[in-house]
């Protein structure tokens, strides 16, 4: 196979399975807290289709993520990180383009543009089959230091000026997907991707299970910034944990549970935007390795 052939599989392949996993993210139903066909729960300026546009929108920019990966010969991996950075910005403006100034998948652009580009970049370089594992020990490389280049001098920046994920840093402490992406992922590669693997039902059944284990994990940074306190993290913890132990979407105990979270997230006006980018992250994985 020749190397030109070999990129338009490998490329084709990467970029749907990255686009599919926002698209399945959003179909899945219902997610307490987060925007599915059925509901906008506390998302009332957006619907199911702004996810659908948005997905759609962002495939040339996943494809130029893949590429510059692709592209890059054993060069110093934070470089490569620098080089999609632009590229990310541009993918901001056309999404908000796509949607109408809504943000459906800013976290999404971030974390699947450097899976993707690590992707790419492992598949040039020898990498045969697609593992998790390598491609998330790739953008550990690729992010070394992110947060603490991301923060520096934050204390000293005027409010008005900072981005929320500086205001979730100066308010609560919380490194957010920064962190999370620095260290490679762990509550994707540990927590929801090893219990997607194994779960059973249907589809929807299974993402939406893999979900509440994120959830049961994860330090959601949308859901500290509507409840405006830490203290909700642990709340969010048992409530999860409460629903997988009742045999989670595939028992009726547990799908009634899924209906009083659905009612009492709209309520609180509580958000897991945070844990859907994780989920969509996982999603990606288990499309690529097979595993879903």
């Amino acid at each position: 196979m020749s190397l030109a052939v070999k990129h338009d599989r490998l490329i084709t392949k990467t970029v749907d399975n990255a686009v599919k996993s926002m698209l399945y993210e959003v179909t899945a139903t219902p997610k307490p807290g987060l925007v599915d066909p059925v509901s906008s729960g506390p998302h009332p300026d957006m619907d199911a289709f702004n996810f659908i546009d948005s997905a759609v929108s962002l495939t040339p920019y996943l494809r130029a993520c893949f590429d510059t990966g692709w592209q890059t010969n054993f060069m110093a991996l934070p470089a490569l990180f620098e080089q999609i950075r632009p590229l990310g910005i541009q993918a901001e403006k056309t999404m908000f383009e796509a949607t109408n100034q809504i943000n459906t998948h800013k976290g999404a652009i971030f974390s699947l543009g450097v899976l993707v580009t690590a992707t790419g970049y492992l598949f040039r370089n020898g990498e045969v089959a697609f593992s998790a594992e390598r491609v998330t020990e790739t953008v550990k490389q690729m992010l070394t230091g992110l947060t603490a280049h991301d923060f520096d001098g934050v204390f000293d920046k005027p409010q008005s000026t900072l981005t929320a994920g500086e205001r979730q840093f100066v308010k609560y402490g919380e490194t957010g997907i920064r962190g999370e992406a620095e260290n490679g992922y762990p509550t994707v590669l540990t927590v929801g991707l090893p219990f997607l693997r194994q779960a059973s039902g249907t589809r929807n059944q299974r993402l939406l299970d893999t979900l509440m284990k994120i959830v049961s994990q994860s330090r959601d940074s949308n859901l500290i910034k509507r409840a405006g306190t830490r203290k909700v993290i642990d709340w969010a913890h048992h409530e999860a944990k409460q629903f997988l132990a009742l045999g989670g979407s595939q028992t009726a105990e547990g799908r009634q549970k899924l209906v009083e979270l659905n009612k009492t997230f709209l309520a609180r006006n509580l958000s897991l935007g945070g844990s859907a980018d994780l989920l969509i992250l996982t999603i990606y994985f288990g499309l690529m390795e097979g595993s879903l």
